[in-house]
């Protein structure tokens, strides 16, 4: 039986990477609203309330007054902003990262979408905390770079040189610097981390595509393991997924975030040993629109449908 999905936030970039995914899909039909009804509240709580499932892709704020007016128990939703990621009332709409979460996420009526960053982040370390290879209490650093298309409309609009602001001339653009990041707390506490991690977060002049590495340092690490385990180790915790690939090669000459980036839903990982096993460097390589947003919506979101769940997925 076909489904009904309302995205809100249809215009933005997530929403329309969404749509762009649901595209030809016969399992749901995409409610709209005309273009003078998207701020219309009455408008939007008919379609909040009417839909089987519904995506927000939407500022915090919004998402929770979205939420807020959201008031029949039929409507399933997936949240895209931040607001939810660390409510314990909402399942964390990361399948993988453990045995039990996709189950969670199957039966759950609220998903929060993970954030681009704590994807590459947690899909490296909560696995090798789970199994104790590396230690809880550590003060890991996390350090990463974005294509621009993360920071939403004004980001992409200066990074594109489109608000006078002379942008399109930026190489390298650090920020977080306050060490306050909002994605700070999500890494902590999915991880299963006493402390939080050190966020170092950039931008490159790319469109797309992220890089996000977490050195580690074992040999001065309490009851860390070897390069070797902790490669196994991702291998098997990942064994059955479609969309997380742990590659087994020691050491890529290099790896490329790349100007002409297509759009994919996979997670890549790698551990990258130094000959004497002392040092590691794990690196995730991933779409910040795809698993870092939109494939990762949708993939909970055929999950939540009891569908196959790389439906309309890029791998």
């Amino acid at each position: 039986m076909t489904k009904t999905l309302f995205i809100d936030g249809a215009a933005g970039t997530t929403g329309l990477e969404i749509a762009d995914r649901m595209a030809g899909r016969n399992e749901f039909t995409l409610v709209t609203l005309p273009d003078d009804k998207r701020k219309d509240a009455a408008a939007k709580r008919e379609a909040l309330n009417d839909a089987d499932f519904v995506i927000l892709c939407l500022p915090d704020d919004a998402a929770q007054e979205a939420v807020a007016m959201t008031t029949t128990a039929k409507t399933r939703i997936i949240d895209a902003s931040t607001a939810h990621r660390v409510d314990p009332h909402w399942a964390y709409g990361f399948p993988e990262l453990s045995g039990a979460q996709r189950d969670r996420v199957a039966g759950a009526r609220l998903v929060s979408n993970p954030g681009c960053y704590p994807t590459g982040f947690l899909g490296l370390v909560a696995p090798l905390v789970a199994a104790g290879l590396i230690p809880s209490d550590w003060p890991y650093s996390v350090n990463a770079v974005s294509g621009y298309s993360g920071g939403g409309k004004a980001l992409i609009e200066r990074f594109e040189g489109r608000d006078g602001s002379g942008g399109a001339d930026i190489g390298f653009r650090a920020y977080g610097l306050d060490l306050h990041h909002k994605h700070i707390p999500e890494m902590q506490i999915h991880a299963g981390l006493a402390l939080p991690p050190i966020f170092s977060p950039a931008v490159v002049p790319a469109f797309r595509g992220m890089m996000v590495e977490v050195p580690l340092p074992i040999s001065v690490m309490p009851g860390s393991d070897s390069p070797d385990e902790m490669r196994a180790c991702l291998s098997e915790h990942y064994a059955a997924s479609p969309v997380v690939h742990v590659h087994n090669e020691m050491a890529p000459s290099e790896l490329l975030i790349l100007n002409t980036q297509k759009p994919t839903d996979r997670l890549d990982l790698y551990v990258m040993g130094s000959p004497k096993g002392d040092q590691v460097r794990l690196i995730a390589m991933l779409d910040n629109l795809g698993k870092g947003a939109s494939g990762a919506a949708v993939q909970s979101l055929n999950i939540m449908a009891g569908l196959d769940e790389v439906s309309g997925l890029r791998l």
